[in-house]
């Protein structure tokens, strides 16, 4: 499917599975292309790869904490974001066990900042990317995916006639 017409956001640009989101949207030639990222090395990254993909496309990196709403909402506006793809997750499980308070402002507070922001800004599709481990929670990450999940579906069901397309998707251990 051909996309460019389009301006498409990813969070989390130099993580896992934003950097796989980002390399798959790049070969449905989007207008523009937004990495959001908090992590200069990571966004440095993924900009210099898909720019060697695709050396025509409008491609900005943004060095932006996805928690911001305010800044989310600027960046909405400014670039006109049609689908923000929100993969900006803490998801090393031994890590987030010893740091939860970090996970839960990373993994829950930026999905409520992008799905307000979206709301806010008449984005037309938000996808949060969740985790497998959302389904039975037996970690602080997969309840944090889960009060994540809960939190979008929440302020959708508060905003009911809005124009913001919600979808929630889960991605699992995959070799």
């Amino acid at each position: 499917k051909n996309i460019n017409s389009k301006t498409v956001l990813i969070t989390g640009a130099g993580g896992s599975i934003g950097s796989e989101l980002c390399r798959q949207i790049v070969k449905l030639k989007p207008n523009k292309i937004l990495l959001l990222e908090l992590n200069e090395f990571a966004l440095y990254k993924i900009y210099e790869e898909l720019i060697a993909i695709n050396k025509n496309l409008k491609i900005i990196s943004l060095l932006v904490n996805a928690q911001d709403q305010a800044k989310l909402e600027m960046i909405f506006e400014t670039f006109k974001v049609d689908t923000v793809y929100h993969a900006a997750a803490y998801k090393h499980v031994p890590l987030v066990e010893e740091n939860i308070c970090e996970e839960v402002k990373n993994n829950v507070f930026s999905t409520v900042a992008v799905a307000k922001a979206s709301i806010i800004k008449k984005v037309s599709n938000l996808v949060l990317i969740s985790s497998d481990k959302a389904v039975r929670p037996t970690n602080i990450m997969g309840a944090s995916k889960r009060l994540s999940e809960l939190c979008m579906q929440g302020i959708y069901n508060y905003t009911k006639d809005t124009s913001t397309h919600f979808s929630i998707v889960r991605f699992g251990n995959v070799l």
